[in-house]
């Protein structure tokens, strides 16, 4: 599907509207402060009524900041959790395709008219969004992005929203004002803690010293949705072989202490230690009082 489609679904009629008295709109954008009295829209609207998290960040993203927000886009589809987002290059655009590359649906939410792609680079992305999400703006069509659209989009990225996770930006990041207008609608705030030195960490990392919460275990945000994990065979696909060893026999014996797994795998403790801190970086373990267990 590509920008010429896009422009004649927007053309031909597919694009509706919807206003705070109609039933369909929004459950959780209504209960905002100013919420939008009519949203424009292309795609599923019943997407917007769904269990969503927003991920945002800075345009400028790190190799790091792009894989964290890739592989939380895609956790979160394969949980059928929607991601939403703003469609703005970095962290918002590759946490649209990532939830896209799981089969899952994602939000773009335009600081624009839906018939403006912003930036012009995104056509296919906002494209593929109008065919398996949801387009989603407060601007009527021919109005451009200002400088003063965008901070505005932002309580509606955030008001779709039960959380937002925060993956990188900087003190004067847009992505900031998200996570201020989340907080003061009620929901939760994350932030992915990155490293001190980079002044691309600074605004999360300064979201952390303020009360949100850090995600330092992506898959910590399942639990506190509620939703169940994914069942532990499909989790073992991309691991290696001793990875799998080690939460096999884990499983078996529903406890174990890292000397025991030594002792099993007849490997070093340097290398056990290495190991299993990946596997509790991936959320599949963990640890109390020097026993091991599979993670939930």
């Amino acid at each position: 599907m590509n920008s010429e489609r896009t422009l004649y679904l927007l053309e031909c009629g597919a694009m509706q509207t919807v206003t705070l008295a109609d039933e369909t709109y929004p459950a959780l954008l209504r209960h905002i402060k100013r919420p939008p009295e009519t949203l424009y829209f292309v795609g599923d609207l019943t997407l917007a009524s769904a269990l969503s998290v927003s991920i945002v960040g800075t345009r400028k993203a790190t190799g790091y900041g792009l894989r964290m927000a890739t592989k939380l886009a895609e956790l979160l589809a394969e949980h059928g959790v929607v991601v939403t987002s703003g469609m703005a290059l970095g962290i918002d655009s590759i946490s649209h395709k990532g939830a896209l590359r799981k089969d899952g649906k994602t939000i773009a939410v335009l600081g624009s008219g839906l018939d403006i792609c912003s930036p012009p680079s995104n056509h296919r992305l906002m494209a593929e969004i109008a065919e398996k999400g949801l387009l989603l703006s407060e601007y009527p069509p021919g109005t451009p992005g200002a400088p003063f659209t965008f901070p505005q989009r932002n309580r509606i990225i955030s008001g779709l929203s039960v959380a937002t996770v925060i993956v990188e930006g900087g003190l004067s990041s847009g992505a900031l004002i998200t996570a201020e207008r989340a907080a003061e609608q009620g929901r939760e705030v994350y932030a992915v803690p990155g490293d001190i030195d980079r002044i691309n960490s600074i605004g999360a990392n300064k979201l952390i010293k303020d009360g949100a919460l850090p995600l330092v275990v992506l898959e910590d945000l399942l639990d506190d949705l509620g939703i169940k994990r994914k069942a532990l065979e499909k989790r073992m696909e991309s691991l290696g072989k001793t990875e799998i060893e080690i939460l096999r026999h884990i499983e078996q014996t529903g406890e174990v202490t890292a000397n025991e797994l030594c002792r099993h795998t007849k490997k070093q403790p340097a290398e056990i230690s290495g190991i299993l801190t990946v596997l509790e970086i991936k959320g599949m373990i963990y640890s109390h009082l020097g026993k091991i267990f599979i993670a939930s």
